[in-house]
C-alpha cells in the first residue's frame, strides 16, 4: 500500500548563493529488512502553489486515483485538479523508468476485470498528422538554428498546432493544450507546465523571426513538392477586432469584407505560389487602399526569371499595372472595366466543366496591346441572375412599402422625405437600383408625396457571367491564359481557410505586435494544412481540413486501468486502434497509424 506525503525541500543556488524551496512527492515503504525507506515519485518544482495546510489532503487523493480506492467525500475542485495532474504525470515517470517490453513478450498477469476503469482520454490524431508534417517540413531543425531552446520549440509547436486544431485565441489553445491534446506526449514534454505567458512570449518570438521562417518554410516546400516558381497569387482580406483596439496603431474603419461596419479592422496581405503554398505575408493598417499595397509585397520577393503575377480585379489598378511592367513582371489581371458588349460568339472556345458550358474569346487591344480574354459562364451567369433577381425583389418589396405608408397614419409622407428614402435605397441595392425608373408625384402643394411609380427596364441590365482578363504576357493562347487564371481560385481557398477553418476573425487582442503574432500564427498554421491538403488531394482525398479533423478526432491516447490479484494496480497508456479511414488518411500522409509508445506502471 502506498503511503505518499509532500515534502519541502531547502536549497541553495550555486551562482548567486540565494536560498529557495522546492517540493516533492514522495513515498515511503519498508525494505526487506523492514526499515522504512522513502521513494522520490515527483519533483513537483519550485513554483508548487497548494498552500501547506492542504498538503495532506492532495496527496491522500493522489493516492486514491494511483491506487484505484473510491473517493467517499468529494475534492475541492483545485485539488481534484491538481491531484488528477501530478497522479498523471507519477505514472508517467513509473512507466518510462519501468523495463520495455518487446511486443513479442507476452505478458501475463491475473486481474480483475470489474475493476476496469479508462482515464486520461485525449485527442492524438490531428496532433499527430499536423507534428509529422511540422517534422517533414523541417521546423524543428529551423527554431534550433534560430537559437530556439527545447521548451521555446516545444510551446511554438503547441501554438500552431493548437491554432490548426483548435483555432481560437491563445488563452483558448492554452487550455486546448492542457486538457483535451495529447500533443506533449509525442514531444515528450509536459504542457502542464506551460504557463499562458509562454504562449504570448513564444507567439511574439516568432514575429521577430518571420521573415526568415517564411523564406525557409518555402523554400522547404519548394524542395519537398518539386514546385515551380512561375506564378505569384497575391491578394488581401481583413480581419475585425472585438473592442475598440485604441492601443493598436493598425487598427482603423475600413471596408470589412464581413460588412462589420462597427468594429476596427486590420488587413492581412498574402502572397502564394501556384500551388497555393504561402511565400510571404504581412499586416496592414484596416483603412489601407489595397493596390497601395502591392510592390511592398512584391519588391525584392523574387530572383529571376521573375514570375507571372496574378491579381484579382481589387488590386489591378493602372498604376500598380505599370510598376509591374516597369520592374519587369508579366501579369494576369481581372479587368475593372464594364462590359457592355462581348466579342463575336464565333470565335470562342467552347469547353464544358462540371455541366456548364464555358465559352471564351482572346483579342489583342491595340490600345494598351495587351491580350484580353473575354469569358463566358453559365454557372457565374445562374449565380448572378440569382444574386440580381433576389436583390431586385429585395429592392421591389422596400419600395412597395414606402408606397402603401402613404396611405396609413404615423408614417414617412413628406415629398422631400420619401425623396431622401429613395437615395438611401438606391445606394443599398445599387446592383440592381440602376436598372429601375421612379417617379414620385407630389401633391399640389408639393409637401407629400401622393403616388411612387416604377419601371423595371430589363434591357439597361448588365450582362451577366462575363467578364474579362488582362495580360501583358506573350504568346498565351485560350487554355493557358485560363488555366493561369484560375490560380486565382487558390488564393480565395486560402483565405477561407484562414477565416473558417484556423480562426482568422475575430481578433480580441488590442495591443499592435500581439495582434501581428496572433496573425503570423495562423498564417503558420496554414502552411501544416496546406501542405496535408495538397498530399491528400495527391491520394483522391479532396475534404474540407474540418472533415478530416472530424475522421481523426475520435483516435485517441486512454489510460486503461485494472487491479491484479495481488491488490496491485496496472496503468497502461496507450493510443487506440485507427478506423479504416483514419488508415487510409495515414496512408496518404506517409505517416505511422500508431502515433506515441505504449507505457506500463504498477502501483
Amino acid at each position: 500500500m502506498l503511503s505518499m506525503y509532500i515534502r519541502k525541500i531547502k536549497q541553495t543556488n550555486k551562482k548567486t548563493g540565494k536560498e529557495y524551496c522546492t517540493y516533492r512527492l514522495v513515498e515511503t515503504y519498508r525494505n526487506t529488512e523492514g526499515k522504512v525507506r522513502q521513494y522520490l515519485l515527483l519533483n513537483l518544482g519550485a513554483h508548487f502553489a497548494i498552500p501547506e495546510e492542504r498538503w495532506k489532503e492532495l496527496s491522500d487523493r493522489i493516492e486514491e486515483i494511483i491506487s484505484g480506492q473510491q473517493n467517499l467525500f468529494d475534492a475541492a475542485p483545485e485539488i481534484e485538479t491538481e491531484a488528477q495532474n501530478i497522479a498523471k504525470r507519477v505514472i508517467h515517470r513509473a512507466a518510462k523508468q519501468s523495463l520495455e517490453r518487446t511486443s513479442t513478450e507476452k505478458d501475463y498477469h491475473t486481474v480483475d476485470i470489474n475493476s476496469l476503469e479508462h482515464q486520461q482520454i485525449k485527442n492524438i490524431g490531428t496532433e499527430h498528422v499536423g507534428y509529422e508534417m511540422l517534422k517533414q517540413l523541417g521546423f524543428e531543425r529551423l527554431l534550433t538554428e534560430l537559437r530556439f531552446n527545447k521548451k521555446q520549440i516545444h510551446a511554438a509547436i503547441g501554438n500552431i498546432l493548437g491554432r490548426l486544431i483548435s483555432p481560437g485565441s491563445e488563452r483558448a489553445t492554452h487550455k486546448y493544450l492542457q486538457t483535451q491534446s495529447a500533443l506533449d506526449e509525442l514531444l515528450n514534454c509536459d504542457f502542464q507546465k506551460l504557463t499562458l505567458d509562454r504562449l504570448y512570449a513564444i507567439a511574439d518570438k516568432l514575429l521577430r523571426n518571420k521573415k526568415i521562417i517564411e523564406e525557409k518554410l518555402f523554400a522547404n516546400e519548394k524542395d519537398l513538392f518539386q514546385l515551380d516558381e512561375i506564378i505569384t497569387l497575391y491578394d488581401l482580406t481583413n480581419t475585425y477586432f472585438e473592442g475598440r483596439a485604441l492601443t493598436n496603431a493598425k487598427a482603423a474603419f475600413g471596408r470589412s469584407k464581413e460588412k462589420r461596419k462597427d468594429c476596427p479592422l486590420v488587413t492581412l496581405g498574402l502572397v502564394l505560389d501556384a500551388s497555393g503554398f504561402p511565400k510571404k505575408s504581412e499586416v496592414f493598417a484596416g483603412n489601407i487602399s489595397e493596390p497601395k499595397t502591392l510592390a511592398k509585397m512584391i519588391k525584392r520577393l523574387e530572383g529571376n526569371p521573375k514570375p507571372t503575377v496574378v491579381l484579382d480585379a481589387g488590386i489591378s489598378s493602372d498604376e500598380n499595372l505599370e510598376w509591374l511592367k516597369n520592374n519587369g513582371y508579366t501579369y494576369i489581371v481581372v479587368s475593372k472595366k464594364k462590359i457592355s458588349e462581348i466579342p463575336d460568339i464565333n470565335g470562342f472556345i467552347l469547353r464544358h466543366k462540371k455541366d456548364y458550358l464555358i465559352k471564351m474569346k482572346l483579342i489583342k487591344n491595340q490600345d494598351t496591346l495587351e491580350n484580353e480574354l473575354y469569358c463566358y459562364s453559365e454557372l457565374k451567369e445562374k449565380k448572378e441572375k440569382g444574386i440580381r433577381d433576389q436583390a431586385s425583389l429585395r429592392y421591389e418589396m422596400e419600395l412597395k412599402k414606402l408606397l402603401l405608408g402613404l396611405s396609413k397614419k404615423r408614417t414617412i409622407k413628406k415629398y422631400t422625405k420619401i425623396l431622401e428614402c429613395l437615395g438611401r435605397l438606391k445606394e443599398r441595392y445599387k446592383q440592381v437600383s440602376y436598372a429601375y425608373e421612379i417617379t414620385v408625384i407630389p401633391d399640389e402643394k408639393q409637401k407629400n408625396a401622393i403616388d411612387i411609380k416604377w419601371t423595371h427596364i430589363k434591357n439597361r441590365q448588365k450582362m451577366a457571367g462575363v467578364y474579362c482578363l488582362r495580360s501583358n504576357c506573350e504568346n498565351l493562347d485560350e487554355q493557358t491564359f485560363w488555366d493561369i487564371y484560375v490560380m486565382l481560385t487558390e488564393l480565395e481557398a486560402a483565405f477561407r481557410c484562414l477565416k473558417s477553418e484556423l480562426g482568422l476573425r475575430p481578433v480580441y487582442h488590442q495591443i499592435t505586435k500581439r495582434v501581428d503574432s496572433h496573425l503570423f500564427i495562423s498564417v503558420l498554421a496554414y502552411h501544416i494544412l496546406h501542405m496535408i491538403r495538397y498530399k491528400l488531394k495527391n491520394h483522391g482525398i479532396n475534404e474540407s481540413w474540418d472533415t478530416i479533423k472530424k475522421e481523426l478526432q475520435n483516435h485517441s491516447r486512454i489510460t486503461s486501468a485494472i487491479k491484479r490479484q495481488d491488490g496491485k494496480k496496472i496503468h497502461i497508456r496507450k493510443t487506440s486502434l485507427p478506423t479504416s479511414r483514419q488508415l487510409e488518411i495515414y496512408r496518404a500522409l506517409n505517416i505511422s497509424s500508431s502515433p506515441a509508445k505504449t507505457e506500463k506502471s504498477f502501483f
